[in-house]
């Protein structure tokens, strides 16, 4: 199996993508055939494999590369001799944040019918939005910690909840613009450096050490069956919560993680709720779940519906996950204007 990558986006994430693929790119080496980014402009690039630094983006020297475009199947290249497809058997959605997590991306990759790797956007639109996580969370009767959601900045909204709490931009992942009020005279100047970051915040509990797992997996197709592969459960190491440095480190893994220290029950518990999340709208995406365990109830913490560097460090196998990544079936429609003509012989 031959990759196009896709990596970039216009986002917070934006850097964070570009450190993904290439800690993507030592783990697969020459099975990426294509690297393509999209930069801030929403402007395609292809990228060669040897120039895939990430000073080659800090400077603005990709906009030296080949521009591409997206076209029924794939991308393209354009020459005096007319287009050239970019050559790949499947893309790779690398985008973390918004247009590569929010839908945009998924929806115009299946529009022009380009096979790829990644959330759908039903998957995208759900996951994106911690809030609707939330929602969707409890239509599968998966815990969550009690939350408040605000759309403007209301301190008096607080009172219900006893302090600390934790502040998290609604739509914005990676730990980006997280605070944590442990009083009330921290609320307003907390909320309003949340605030900068999306116009919707979303307010929980905050529980100092409580105990973190990350369970990434996805439903492959191999010899005709339809099967859950499960990565091994880590156990992220943290002060009091992931912070944007740790987590922007875990992008840029390339090495295999220690298996968690967990009673069987509340592996088996965990693999359960993630199949409950992933099935059916998460289907061809490998996704990341994020799990809280406190008094041996499991509860999700969120869905990383891309995560960084597509959690290979997690797997035993992540070329043959990868290249076995079940797609989702579209739906055949026969477009065949019976009803048009019908019409038009009554008249």
């Amino acid at each position: 199996m031959e990759y196009g990558l896709l990596f970039g986006g216009k986002s917070f994430e934006h850097e964070i993508s570009i450190v993904s693929a290439i800690a993507l790119k030592e783990v697969l080496g020459t099975q990426i055939k294509a690297f393509i980014f999209l930069d801030g402009a929403h402007k395609f690039y292809l990228i060669e494999p040897k120039d895939m630094r990430s000073q080659l983006f800090s400077s603005g020297q990709y906009k030296k590369c080949p521009e591409l475009t997206l076209k029924m199947h794939g991308f393209y290249t354009q020459g005096l001799l007319g287009s050239k497809k970019t050559a790949f058997d499947m893309l790779i959605n690398l985008i973390h944040g918004a247009d590569g997590e929010d839908g945009k991306l998924a929806s115009l990759l299946d529009f022009f019918s380009v096979k790829f790797i990644g959330p759908r956007v039903e998957a995208s639109v759900l996951s994106f939005n911690k809030h609707f996580t939330k929602m969707l969370a409890k239509e599968k009767g998966v815990c969550t910690l009690p939350y408040l959601f605000l759309e403007h900045h209301d301190k008096n909204a607080l009172k219900a909840m006893d302090y600390p709490l934790i502040v998290k931009p609604n739509r914005l992942g990676s730990s980006l613009g997280i605070g944590v009020i442990k009083e009330d005279r921290e609320a307003a100047f907390v909320l309003d450096e949340v605030f900068e970051f999306d116009s919707e915040v979303l307010i929980e509990p905050f529980k100092e050490g409580v105990k973190e797992y990350n369970l990434a997996g996805c439903k492959i197709q191999e010899k005709g069956e339809s099967t859950f592969i499960f990565s091994t459960i880590e156990e992220p190491q943290k002060k009091d919560f992931l912070s944007f440095d740790q987590k922007y480190l875990d992008f840029g893994r390339t090495a295999k993680v220690a298996k968690a220290d967990l009673s069987p029950v509340l592996e088996e518990k965990m693999r359960a709720l993630f199949k409950a999340l992933y099935d059916p709208l998460f289907v061809g995406a490998i996704i990341r779940c994020d799990f809280f365990v406190i008094d041996n109830e499991v509860y999700l913490n969120e869905i990383n519906p891309i995560p960084g560097s597509l959690a290979h460090y997690l797997f035993e196998d992540f070329a043959r996950i990868l290249e076995h990544v079940e797609l989702p079936k579209p739906t055949p429609i026969p477009i065949t204007y019976n009803y048009i003509n019908q019409i038009q012989k009554a008249k």
